[in-house]
């Protein structure tokens, strides 16, 4: 019994901490998108946005959000969103996760599968048409996570501002 005092007792501080992370992230991805809190659930948010019918947040690791449209070919804002987050999210540029964005979706109808890519610190996974999942009522879907490029880095013994070469 007192192992679970403990247990509980050390715990309790970390979950509080990851909390409030997702919740300053939560926070941010609002500031960036223009989007607002639809709900909390866990260690994920959902939010509204007049540009998409599904955007997510996942805040454990790896952190991403997921953009859905029921349009197999959305309208130009739903990209401009996903280039928003991306800055949000990742500090990539925003113009550039849009125009990736743009074209994966652009890659995938053409295709018909999954187009993945990155730009900066943005990695993203665009696919068109129809899912049996979860997300079964978006043909459109594009996930946005950010990259590994600073752990990468810091193995190589680089700095943020040095280049390898």
């Amino acid at each position: 019994m007192a192992a679970v005092v403990v247990m509980a007792c050390v715990t309790a501080p970390a979950m509080a901490r990851a909390g409030d992370a997702c919740d300053a992230l939560t926070a941010r991805m609002i500031r960036a998108t223009g989007a607002s809190l639809a709900g909390r659930a866990g260690d994920g948010a959902v939010f509204r946005a007049a540009d998409a019918d599904r955007m997510s947040l996942a805040c454990g690791k790896p952190r991403r959000m997921v953009f859905g449209a029921v349009a197999r070919e959305p309208l130009r804002p739903y990209f401009v969103l996903i280039g928003l987050a991306g800055q949000g999210l990742t500090g990539a540029r925003a113009r550039d996760v849009e125009v990736l964005a743009l074209t994966l979706h652009r890659r995938s109808l053409l295709t018909g599968a999954p187009a993945e890519g990155r730009t900066g610190a943005a990695l993203l996974r665009c696919e068109t048409g129809p899912r049996e999942d979860m997300l079964a009522d978006n043909l459109t879907v594009c996930v946005l996570q950010p990259g590994r490029t600073i752990v990468l880095r810091r193995r190589a013994g680089l700095n943020q501002g040095q280049r390898a070469g």
